[in-house]
């Protein structure tokens, strides 16, 4: 028998249900369209969690992708309007502060990311989803540590969620600049930490987040 080129001489002995079980294990992937899937917030004290998923058009190509975290702010801001310009669709969605304090920061990850893969407007034959964590998807889906530094779509995606969600912190900012969310983006930096200590939390402050909940009256 060939798989492959190679040839297998088995045994004819071997039984009908060894083979049955050898032939199920088998994976066959189907060509069809390959979107990237990635997060942006899991470690910040305040805001929403951010997923994106990206469809790139193999036949028109971005230079420069990269993981989020490796780009300037100016460059992934202009990666972020080339990739919602050129790529064949995008979806970007949000797990809540409410959904995070009651589900968990991993489990409201995964829901923002199944939702980011809902929202595409084409349906991808394949999901690459950066981590070692995989979402519940109705399509088949691989989860790849380090994928954003890998795999070109997983970058668009790690882009358009760093954007989306630094551009909310900045929003914040206007509304609650006591906080400084536009400098340290949520995160739990010795000036975070000050003015939670002065001013207590504000509602898009994750009260399940232990700093946060050593304020809370």
């Amino acid at each position: 028998m060939n798989f492959g080129g190679i040839q297998h001489n088995w045994p004819q002995m071997r039984s009908r249900d060894f083979l049955q079980a050898e032939q199920a294990a088998l994976v066959w992937h189907r060509p069809g369209l390959i979107a990237g899937v990635d997060e942006a917030g899991r470690g910040p004290l305040a805001g929403p969690v951010v997923a994106a998923a990206v469809i790139l058009d193999d036949l028109n190509p971005i230079g420069g992708l990269a993981d989020s975290k490796k780009l300037t702010a100016l460059r992934r801001e202009r990666l972020f309007d080339e990739i919602r310009a050129r790529a064949l669709c995008f979806s970007i969605a949000e797990a809540s502060v409410e959904e995070i304090d009651a589900l968990n920061i991993l489990q409201a990850t995964m829901l923002a990311m199944q939702r980011a893969v809902e929202g595409l407007r084409l349906k991808p034959a394949k999901v690459l989803v950066d981590g070692n964590r995989l979402p519940r998807l109705d399509v088949l889906a691989e989860a790849i540590v380090k994928g954003d530094d890998k795999v070109s779509a997983i970058s668009a995606a790690s882009i358009l969620a760093k954007v989306h969600r630094d551009r909310w912190c900045n929003q914040y900012h206007d509304r609650f600049p006591q906080y400084g969310f536009a400098g340290h983006k949520g995160y739990g930096t010795a000036a975070h930490l000050a003015a939670l200590r002065l001013h207590g939390p504000c509602p898009q402050h994750r009260r399940s987040f232990s700093p946060v909940a050593a304020v809370l009256p």
